[in-house]
């Protein structure tokens, strides 16, 4: 029996880890094998600017990876939390009946969905700016050297 709650607290919290996708799915999930790898990058770019500062390149790249998987596990936990009770049982636990108690909103899974979305926007929000404001402020300075 797979509950809904938990599931959108496991997708908010380990979701880039891929852990609400072995709750839900199982070990075999291929899905849930490839979302550390795109976290683990992410960290290696916030690794990399403590290293070797913020003129990183590969940080620019590696940083969003990090913000990117974090935000689409916000959006998943966001979705499971807001299915309703009878497309999660037929979705999640197919032998219940549809309005089970697992498929429930109850106001636990009503605090885990507004954390995803502060959350998630936030991270979304800071990716997005990182990388363009690095982006665009190697161009000017790569536009200064062709000015000189």
């Amino acid at each position: 029996m797979k509950n809904k709650t938990f599931a959108t607290w496991l997708t908010f919290l380990g979701g880039p880890l891929g852990l609400h996708r072995f709750y839900l799915k199982g070990f075999g999930d291929l899905l849930g094998w490839l979302l550390p790898i795109p976290t683990a990058l992410g960290l290696y770019g916030i690794e990399r600017v403590q290293q070797f500062g913020q003129d990183d390149q590969w940080s620019w790249l590696l940083i969003p990876l990090l913000g990117f998987t974090m935000a689409g596990c916000a959006l998943m936990a966001i979705i499971y939390g807001l299915m309703t009770p009878e497309k999660w049982n037929a979705r999640f636990n197919p032998l219940l009946e549809p309005d089970a108690e697992a498929g429930r909103t109850n106001w636990f899974t009503v605090i885990g969905i507004a954390a995803s979305l502060m959350v998630g926007t936030a991270v979304l929000m800071a990716a997005l700016a990182f990388s363009f404001q690095r982006y665009f402020e190697y161009q000017i300075d790569e536009a200064r050297k062709i000015s000189q």
